[in-house]
């Protein structure tokens, strides 16, 4: 009993945990399986293999060799379903196993449950997780089928399906891995096929606790505020970034500028909509004006809805920040998001996001620039962003970097996945204390 006892307990730990020591298994896992000699074609390394599947898992998208041409079936199929596993989140497919055991979860399940995804009532962990799980086989299955149709008229069957099937769940887990050598820059005059691409991580980027809320309601009155501030603020993101992205890039000949208007309009939009945390590009990314390239790692860092599959630090941490600082240039007591206050802690939460964020970056960027003193200041600032904010979009320097430089990216991708919150309380678990302390009075500005 005792041993029993003293086993328990090393297994007992925390969500930020058991979340970290799930991804580094996969990573583990996937590395192994990809370095299989069935599973590639040319002489991939260990190093290329870990680098491949920590991208994989923590749904970033970038890659230090051609996917289509270094990988088997098999590799491609262990790589889709590290996007899988990554996106729906190791600790979603943890409880779902412990669901199939237990015809209900614990107390103590539910709050790691609770923590892990992100849900304010224990009541519905259970209920969240089956849709999780649900909503994503659905919006899969529907893109397989209408990619599948789309690619029939350049594939068989079999290549067009399997085509289908690894875009769709790359998409729809944000994870933006490509099977051709230009990502999606062949498909740029293919409106079908990228349009349902973009909807895909789209609807993927939003979050599941919004996609639930609209399926349950159906009326915009009786969405929660939470619901309403994803959907409003990824609207006007993308409306704001497809218009900016298009007045930059249409004299540009290297991108935009000898496109018809139609194709123009199509890959603006999807350009816009693609750093949200997917990272697949129908323009060349390198060929892009500075003030392109700055809006791009703009949205990178600001990324897609809570409980997602995408990355950055959240629309509704943005606009939280947002609305916070307008109601403190306003002297006004409290901050308001339709006709609702918003707790100070919400707002403290949302400040240590985004400082921690950024944080991971500056760390992230300094340290390729020291590594790297070769490559352009740009061109490694946009890696950092799209590493710590598992994007995966690039300008095209992630295989000229060395072995350290690809160690530092992992490291970025890894914790970028875990959420900056979910880090710092790994890093240092919160403590509270009786002592209460002076208020003291620091000149600010």
């Amino acid at each position: 009993m005792k041993k029993i006892i003293e086993k328990n307990r090393t297994i007992n730990l925390s969500p930020p945990s058991l979340l970290a020591l799930g991804f580094f298994i996969l990573i583990v896992i996937g590395s192994a399986l990809l370095m299989l000699p069935f599973a590639h074609h040319n002489d991939v390394t260990w190093l290329q293999s870990i680098f491949t599947a920590t991208s994989a898992v923590t749904i970033t998208g970038l890659s230090v060799v051609n996917i289509g041409e270094a990988y088997t079936v098999f590799g491609k199929v262990v790589i889709m379903l590290l996007l899988q596993c990554g996106g729906l989140g190791f600790m979603t497919f943890a409880i779902l196993a412990v669901m199939s055991l237990a015809p209900k979860l614990g107390l103590k399940q539910q709050v790691m449950a609770q923590e892990s995804i992100g849900q304010t009532s224990l009541k519905k962990v259970t209920y969240t997780i089956k849709a999780v799980f649900l909503y994503s086989l659905f919006f899969e299955a529907i893109g397989t089928i209408i990619l599948t149709i789309a690619w029939m008229q350049d594939y068989n069957f079999n290549q067009a399906f399997f085509y289908a099937a690894f875009y769709s769940i790359s998409a729809f887990n944000n994870g933006g891995f490509s099977l051709f050598p230009n990502s999606l820059m062949s498909f740029s005059g293919q409106y079908f096929i990228t349009f349902t691409i973009s909807m895909l991580y789209i609807i993927g980027g939003v979050g599941f606790l919004v996609l639930m809320d609209v399926k349950r309601h159906k009326r915009w009155k009786k969405l929660s505020t939470n619901s309403k501030l994803i959907i409003t603020t990824i609207c006007g993101l993308n409306l704001f970034a497809f218009i900016t992205i298009w007045l930059l890039e249409a004299s540009n000949p290297q991108t935009l500028g000898l496109m018809s208007l139609g194709d123009q309009a199509v890959n603006a939009w999807f350009h816009a909509t693609v750093p949200r945390s997917s990272g697949f590009y129908s323009v060349p990314m390198d060929q892009l004006t500075n003030a392109s390239t700055l809006v791009t790692m703009c949205l990178m860092f600001i990324g897609g809805g809570s409980l997602s599959t995408a990355g950055g630090i959240k629309v509704g941490t943005f606009i939280i920040v947002i609305l916070s600082v307008i109601s403190f240039l306003r002297r006004e007591d409290e901050t308001r998001l339709f006709k609702h206050s918003i707790p100070k802690q919400t707002a403290f939460k949302a400040l240590s996001v985004v400082c921690i964020t950024a944080g991971l970056v500056m760390i992230g960027f300094f340290s390729l620039l020291v590594l790297e003193p070769d490559l352009e200041f740009l061109d490694l600032l946009f890696e950092a962003v799209s590493a710590a904010c598992t994007v995966g979009l690039s300008r095209g320097v992630t295989e000229e970097l060395q072995p350290a430089s690809l160690f530092i990216l992992m490291l970025l991708m890894f914790a970028g996945r875990l959420g900056p919150l979910t880090l710092a309380y790994f890093i240092a678990t919160p403590k509270r204390s009786r002592l209460k302390h002076p208020p003291s009075e620091i000149q600010i500005g």
